[in-house]
């Protein structure tokens, strides 16, 4: 017998607690034909991507993923995201020249901050990127601001200096309270 949903606490948005969610699928795949049916006999390549988003608040959801037909919990992320309450760190993290994209333009940001968190600085983490200098040879210092939802101050660090793809220095690490629709809901 399976759980009612309210039996799942994750199954929210971790940003207003909304549980009016979707999951949007990509798929591409690559199937050979059976030529005596005309049906797909068997799977030679496929990529499925989902991505859940709350519709409330318009947010991703990465402590969502999809899968096996249904919306299921990260396990490494879900309770600190959802037990935990926003941080913001003012920080730089010091990366390689060729691990950014581009460092002008309307893409910049996204790109700077990919380079110094990966997936986490564009799909978990709300980044803002203040500025990036370049330094001797071929390494770019990227200054930004973070908000990351974590459980106390040393679950934030051990986040951010996980997701950090080069040397990260945390210049400042303060909570912030949850947005209002989440704190009522909390009770």
């Amino acid at each position: 017998m399976e759980e009612p949903i309210g039996a799942h606490p994750w199954l929210r948005c971790y940003r207003c607690w909304s549980q009016d969610l979707e999951v949007q699928v990509h798929y591409e795949g690559i199937h050979r034909i059976d030529p005596a049916t005309g049906e797909r006999a068997e799977v030679v390549d496929e990529i499925q991507e989902a991505v859940v988003q709350c519709l409330e608040c318009m947010h991703d959801q990465p402590h969502l993923t999809f899968a096996n037909g249904r919306v299921e919990a990260v396990e490494d992320r879900w309770e600190r995201m959802i037990a935990g309450t926003p941080w913001v760190a003012s920080c730089t993290v010091t990366v390689d020249g060729d691990d950014v994209e581009t460092c002008s333009g309307p893409e910049a940001g996204d790109a700077l901050s990919y380079a110094a968190f990966g997936d986490h600085g564009t799909r978990e983490f709300f980044t803002h990127v203040r500025f990036h200098k370049h330094e001797d040879g071929n390494r770019i210092v990227v200054h930004l601001l973070v908000e990351l939802y974590a459980r106390n101050i040393e679950e934030a660090t051990d986040v951010l200096e996980t997701a950090a793809r080069g040397h990260l220095t945390i210049t400042s690490l303060a909570e912030e309270s949850r947005p209002p629709a989440a704190a009522e809901d909390r009770h």
